[in-house]
């Protein structure tokens, strides 16, 4: 008899501890907990200008760029990333540029221009090294630079393309100097032959005056 009282209580506190369970179940399932669900912000698609829009890329490699610090007297890393050589789609003059990898900052932005010329860089056939005024900073500077590539063929095909548009564009600037000096001669030889019609016109009056003064100087004397 006292056993069975003694799980019939027992019995009776489970149940009332699970009502008890439950009931604290609901009551947190209506609370408001206040929280708030943002709704779903769609991001609409930027266009990013990188002020190479009118240019074509003629050759683009992964690299490694240094430059001569003098001051240290050694050479500082500007960066790893892509160096690029653009032509410009409408004066046909041609830059290098050079961007980080990740953070796509400038370490390289001149034009390459007739006259320039790069080399292998002393016993390391993957890296050559060249002059430039630079703008990569905003301001021009003369830097000596220093490539390194993944491969030799990869910096012999810098090298060329380097040599070869540096060629192109003293060819370029000697095609628009015969062009603007050819210009210039048929624009004097315009106004000599405008000159030379002028003093034709002159003589001409000055000719018909004169022969025109004696038929009035006898014209008075017959008076």
């Amino acid at each position: 008899m006292a056993s069975s009282e003694a799980e019939r209580k027992v019995e009776k506190e489970v149940v009332a501890d699970k009502e008890e369970e439950d009931n604290a179940a609901a009551a947190a399932e209506d609370e408001d907990t206040g929280a708030q669900v943002a709704p779903i912000v769609r991001l609409e698609e930027v266009a990013v200008t990188t002020g190479e829009e009118n240019e074509e890329a003629i050759l683009d490699l992964k690299s490694k760029l240094y430059r001569f610090d003098k001051d240290g007297n050694q050479w500082k890393e500007r960066g790893a990333g892509t160096v690029k050589f653009l032509k410009h789609k409408e004066t046909g003059k041609v830059r290098l540029v050079m961007r980080q990898s990740k953070t796509l900052k400038i370490c390289a932005n001149h034009l390459v221009v007739a006259g320039m010329t790069v080399q292998e860089h002393a016993g390391n056939e993957k890296s050559c090294v060249w002059h430039a005024t630079d703008f990569a900073d905003g301001e021009l500077k003369d830097e000596l630079f220093c490539i390194r590539f993944g491969s030799i063929e990869n910096c012999k095909l810098f090298m060329e393309t380097f040599q070869e548009v540096a060629e192109s564009q003293g060819k370029k600037e000697e095609s628009e100097g015969t062009g603007a000096a050819a210009e210039l001669l048929e624009k004097l030889s315009v106004e000599e032959k405008k000159d030379e019609k002028k003093a034709e016109e002159d003589v001409t009056a000055a000719t018909t005056k004169d022969a025109k003064e004696p038929e009035k100087a006898e014209s008075k004397k017959e008076e």
